[in-house]
């Protein structure tokens, strides 16, 4: 899909934002805290569901609101598909072509979105959580069936940690491990398929951003040689003792090395940055091999993160792809950028003519 239209009402500081973008390159330049990364994270949870800076809603309604909404039209084929998400007291709303969704997730197939920000090293410096939501995204758009399986697998899981931690028999909270072994087998299946054919995508962007040898692998959650049915036996004595699950899919690890060293030991905070963004191109390479549908990406202030040489690099990469692509910027002319074909500067949350 492409976004044609964006209107972003009571967002952080976004009072009213009516934008029509292009469907190949739009700039958005504009002064520290004008708003440039707001109307980006407006995009973000339009093809989310959630915010790519908080955890949290309250901090995105705008100061003396209590709904926020963000509205797109997003072009599919030969029609124009509306997407909305409303922001309330009560938590967030999604409506695709006019009904509403029933799961936040649908968003993700509406409008794929993957954003380059200035924390995305905490994709290779944090803990395995992120890494398994860039995997996990990646699964979703390539292996019909993924989201199903995960939904199940979690409500299960949900179920079966309720039990541990109310100390209830064995033979009770066990009843879970049948749903858990079913789901968590075909998830764990479908993300090393999907490791095995996003390699070779890793290793030739990685290669040509770092000049040096990226490698992923898959730790499934669980003991190598077992299954997760005799991994939770194994398991049941230090489940019961930490009112935990602590093997299955939710404990998975997605590693990431350079040269053959782990990453997060061997490259310092700018090779990280460099890193991260060549697994989420390469992510988005695999994707214009495995799907019809167009992504979004969302670059926030590249130039500033970036020297010249790895920022040409980066955009001589994205140039490749076919996606939707959005830059912001403090300057209103970076050459390495190339040309947009739509500008426009945001100035105090407003759109003003540029």
């Amino acid at each position: 899909m492409t976004l044609r239209r964006l209107q972003v009402t009571d967002f952080r500081c976004l009072q009213r934002i009516d934008l029509v973008p292009d469907p190949d390159f739009t700039f958005i330049c504009g002064a520290n805290a004008s708003g440039k990364t707001s109307l980006l994270e407006a995009i973000y949870l339009l093809g989310r569901g959630r915010s790519f800076r908080t955890r949290r809603l309250d901090p995105i309604f705008r100061r003396g609101a209590e709904r926020f909404v963000v509205f797109g039209e997003a072009k599919a084929g030969d029609r124009d598909v509306p997407l909305g998400v409303e922001g309330s007291t009560t938590g967030l709303r999604a409506r695709i072509d006019g009904r509403n969704a029933a799961s936040l997730a649908e968003l993700a197939l509406a409008l794929p979105t993957q954003i380059i920000d200035p924390e995305v090293h905490k994709l290779i410096e944090e803990g395995p959580g992120r890494r398994r939501r860039f995997l996990d995204w990646g699964v979703f758009h390539v292996e019909q069936g993924f989201v199903n399986h995960w939904q199940k697998y979690q409500q299960a899981l949900r179920q079966r940690n309720a039990a541990l931690k109310a100390r209830q028999p064995q033979a009770i909270t066990t009843v879970w491990d049948t749903e858990l072994v079913r789901h968590g087998e075909s998830i764990s299946a479908a993300r090393s398929r999907y490791v095995e054919i996003l390699l070779p995508h890793t290793r030739e962007v990685g290669r040509r951003l770092l000049g040096r040898d990226v490698s992923l692998s898959l730790r499934s959650g669980w003991q190598k040689g077992l299954g997760l049915e005799a991994a939770l036996q194994q398991s049941w004595n230090a489940d019961r003792e930490r009112g935990s699950t602590l093997v299955g899919p939710q404990r998975a690890e997605l590693l990431v090395q350079v040269d053959g060293v782990t990453a997060k030991d061997e490259v310092s905070r700018g090779q990280q940055k460099l890193l991260a963004a060549a697994l989420l191109l390469a992510q988005l390479k695999l994707f214009g091999t495995e799907s019809a549908a167009r992504p979004v990406l969302l670059l926030d202030d590249p130039a500033a993160e970036l020297d010249s040489r790895h920022l040409g690099l980066l955009m001589d990469e994205v140039r490749t792809l076919p996606l939707q692509l959005f830059v912001t910027s403090l300057s209103e002319k970076v050459d390495a950028l190339g040309t947009p074909g739509t500008r426009v500067r945001i100035d105090s949350g407003n759109l003003v003519s540029f």
